[in-house]
């Protein structure tokens, strides 16, 4: 999932930068971590206890997921 690092040093790159949004930038930082990267690949494991596993990424991370919208009766 680490995107490719060989131009990260170019500042051509990062021109769109001054318009990202908090949560964007985040995100920018957040997929380059490879600690981040790895709890990401163990979801994939098929053998992972999915649940506890988002909770500890949740956690670990300070993540938050929406939640589904409840359906409302008419």
């Amino acid at each position: 999932m680490l995107p490719d690092a060989s131009r990260w040093r170019s500042a051509a790159n990062y021109e769109h930068v001054d318009t990202l949004s908090a949560s964007d930038l985040a995100w920018e930082w957040l997929r380059r971590n490879e600690g981040y990267d790895r709890d990401y690949e163990a979801l994939n494991d098929p053998s992972a206890d999915r649940e506890q596993l988002t909770e500890k990424i949740r956690q670990h991370w300070g993540l938050r997921f929406r939640r589904r919208s409840s359906t409302r009766p008419a």
